[in-house]
């Protein structure tokens, strides 16, 4: 089984290069199944029903998001209504929505897919090792396909996770740092690991956002607009086979995918970052 991951969808420009590039993707990378992180997919900040459709009619099969879930208001009727949409698991009982779900596929395995947030110069939510530990027993009586976004600032932490889930999960992809880092590898117990998928976006950019903006605030120490920016639209995240009778990695690679240069938009473009 081959399972591509997508890293944080940021604003337009990144729902854009999902529904150019990830139809095309798929075939060309014969994936069976997508995941993509979507807490950055509205304006940059959050997620919404009509941004989420957006993600899904491209080919997503789940979304998962992290510290920005609450930014839109909207959030609350996907948390309610849609199954494909995942927020943190390590959130405290009672808080709407699910933190992992089991995707029947006909004819092929289930794939499990489980969010996590860590704590680390992170907003405080429960022990996510600990969640970890009882949500993968969980899931192991259903499948041994078990895909993990890790969303977290620390690298230690992100390491640490897939550390303690070596060979219980087939994969923990981190995410939230919208750098894509080079560690890529395959743990003694057969799970993949990368650190940080980075981000599916504009990336003549600070993490997304308009440069200016982002370097006025740091020699100004003055609050500023931080609007998306436009171009050099990359989809980043890895691709990993997986297999399926024993839910072990046997394969991870990054993935760094380019807009088409003749439709990356013209340099001095929108940002696309105002309406949603």
């Amino acid at each position: 089984m081959r399972i591509l991951f997508i890293g944080d969808i940021v604003g337009r420009p990144g729902r854009r290069a999902v529904r150019e590039l990830v139809p095309r993707l798929r075939l060309r990378l014969a994936t069976d199944f997508i995941i993509a992180n979507g807490e950055n997919s509205a304006a940059g900040s959050g997620i919404t029903p009509g941004t989420a459709q957006e993600i899904f009619e491209a080919g997503v099969d789940a979304i998962t998001s992290g510290d920005h879930l609450w930014d839109q208001k909207e959030v609350s009727e996907l948390l309610a209504k849609e199954p494909r949409f995942l927020r943190p698991a390590n959130y405290p009982p009672g808080v709407p929505g699910r933190g992992a779900a089991v995707f029947e596929r006909p004819g092929k395995p289930a794939v499990a897919v489980l969010n996590l947030q860590g704590r680390t110069f992170m907003p405080p939510l429960e022990h996510p090792f600990l969640v970890a530990d009882a949500e993968v027993q969980r899931l192991q009586s259903q499948t041994p396909i078990i895909f993990v976004d890790m969303h977290a600032e620390a690298t230690s932490e992100k390491i640490a996770m897939a550390r303690f889930l070596d060979g219980r999960v087939s994969a923990v992809i981190g995410t939230h740092t919208h750098v894509q880092t080079a560690d890529e590898r395959i743990f003694p117990g057969g799970t993949a690991f990368l650190c940080d998928a980075g981000f599916t976006g504009p990336h003549d950019s600070v993490l997304g956002r308009e440069i200016e903006p982002i370097i006025r605030r740091f020699t100004s120490c003055m609050p500023q607009r931080f609007e998306v920016a436009a171009n050099n639209i990359l989809l980043q995240g890895a691709l990993v086979d997986i297999d399926e009778a024993t839910g072990r990695a046997v394969k991870i690679q990054r993935i760094s995918e380019p807009l088409p240069a003749e439709t990356q938009p013209p340099p001095g473009g929108a940002t696309g970052s105002r309406v949603n």
